[in-house]
């Protein structure tokens, strides 16, 4: 698997001073959770969700969530649960498709479903563990534990912060210290912390406009921002932490102007394509993801197949980025020194943590040529 991997080779290396390096289901937990990229859900009812999950591999999608949860009314449940595991045969008898999770409601589902998969268990790399708290969290990790050790097949867990102990601003600050030692006791199993948005807006009957981003809802922001602060920190005992649900994807009548500005795309021709970007409420997804970098978020939650290739063009590391981060780990002696590019001051300690983290990403998504942006990716891709 590689990402920009739907690319033309020639396009690819217009694109990339340094392309994407390839993974597996198999690599380790600090490259996969970057890899998971711009992860798209799917209802677990879906008739030809096998079909789905490869076109969708096909144009760039490297994860993918089937749910079992919120999208899927109650007593729709066992028929979902069976299509899922039917359709994830057919998926593995394929050879295609990307990293694929389920988004279970109870325990006992992830036996059931890895049961059912039978010989093709592989075909699945883990499981989203939704509302997850220090009480219902113990019961999912152990179910997915055991599950792993009695099918010989590694599963990763992905825990949803979105309960109500966690937006409560008088049981935040406990829950999450408890649930970062839970999750420290099965720290082999888990990929990456994923945010919820929808949930923790509907506690307090919220749901933000297109013309907003997740930060201007000041009580989730302040979630999620304490989120980072104990469960994604760089000192080797945090996560990586993704960015919630991007929820529209059609265009209706703007209160406010767009925040694409038009120099950028004229440069490279491609009005059009701003156009497109603004008609289809994009101009706010890309606002928001690159606040969720700014916030110490990696990747995205998205529902819609459009997203995906904004988000990972805007995960493609930058040269001057990638010049920035080597610069910084090039020394071990601390100190300041003025960026290669001449437009920023570098420091090799406070800055070392960020440096990592860019260094992973490159091999992961690669660094773009010191004269290609995010237009250039974008315009590159037809998966928007």
């Amino acid at each position: 698997m590689r990402h920009f991997d739907h690319l033309p080779d020639d396009v690819r290396r217009r694109l990339f001073w340094r392309e994407p390096e390839h993974f597996t289901r198999e690599s380790g937990r600090d490259v996969l959770a970057v890899a998971l990229g711009a992860t798209l859900y799917m209802p677990g009812t879906r008739p030809r969700l096998a079909h789905d999950l490869t076109r969708r591999a096909a144009k760039g999608a490297m994860s993918s969530v089937v749910c079992l949860e919120d999208s899927i009314a109650d007593e729709d449940v066992p028929a979902a649960q069976a299509n899922t595991i039917a359709q994830l045969r057919d998926l593995a008898e394929s050879g295609g498709g990307p990293l694929v999770f389920v988004r279970v409601r109870q325990p006992e589902q992830i036996g059931q479903i890895v049961e059912g998969l039978g010989e093709h268990a592989g075909v699945l790399s883990g499981f989203v563990l939704p509302k997850f708290t220090q009480t219902s969290g113990a019961a999912f990790l152990d179910a997915l534990d055991d599950t792993a050790a009695s099918s010989g097949h590694h599963l990763w867990a992905m825990p949803v912060m979105e309960a109500p102990e966690i937006i409560h601003r008088e049981t935040r600050d406990d829950e999450l210290v408890a649930v970062r030692q839970l999750l420290d006791k099965h720290r082999s199993s888990v990929l990456a912390i994923r945010t919820g948005a929808t949930d923790l807006c509907g506690f307090y009957g919220i749901r933000r406009g297109r013309d907003l981003s997740i930060y201007d809802v000041r009580l989730v922001a302040d979630v999620i921002n304490h989120v980072v602060n104990i469960l994604g920190r760089a000192d080797g005992t945090g996560f990586v932490v993704t960015g919630p649900v991007w929820e529209y994807y059609g265009g209706n009548e703007r209160l406010f102007k767009p925040r694409l500005r038009e120099a950028p795309f004229e440069a490279h021709d491609a009005e059009d394509l701003r156009h497109t970007l603004i008609t289809k409420d994009l101009d706010g997804l890309i606002r928001e993801v690159v606040l969720d970098t700014a916030n110490g978020l990696t990747g995205k939650t998205v529902i819609h197949p459009s997203h995906v290739a904004v988000v990972h063009a805007l995960s493609v590391v930058t040269h001057e980025e990638f010049v920035d981060a080597s610069d910084v780990l090039g020394t071990d002696a601390g100190g300041a020194a003025a960026s290669s590019y001449r437009n920023k001051m570098n420091e090799s300690r406070p800055h070392r943590a960020w440096a990592e983290r860019i260094l992973t990403r490159a091999k992961v998504f690669g660094v773009a040529e010191a004269d290609v942006g995010f237009v250039d990716l974008l315009a590159a891709g037809d998966g928007w």
